[in-house]
């Protein structure tokens, strides 16, 4: 599984497709609280950006991958 769900973290993995979406989009609604850890995440589909930049979660680490990392902190930060 691309992302791993904790109590009130989720951690992205590899690479997060299309098909993780809605569960994500549906565990964030459930989620008051809730944060996301992207260091591990070598590529995130952009419905799944979507997703996070609608729930506006509190990114915990950005991705090691300085090229995504600046491309989802663009888009996730100046919200």
């Amino acid at each position: 599984m691309a992302i791993e769900y904790k109590k009130n973290l989720a951690v992205f993995h590899d690479v997060v497709s299309v098909e993780e979406a809605e569960a994500l989009l549906e565990w964030l609604q459930t989620k008051r609280t809730a944060k996301v850890d992207l260091t591990d995440c070598v590529h995130l589909h952009p419905a799944n950006l979507q997703v996070l930049m609608a729930a506006k979660p509190a990114i915990q680490a950005w991705p090691t991958d300085a090229g995504l990392s600046a491309w989802l902190e663009s888009a996730l930060v100046a919200r």
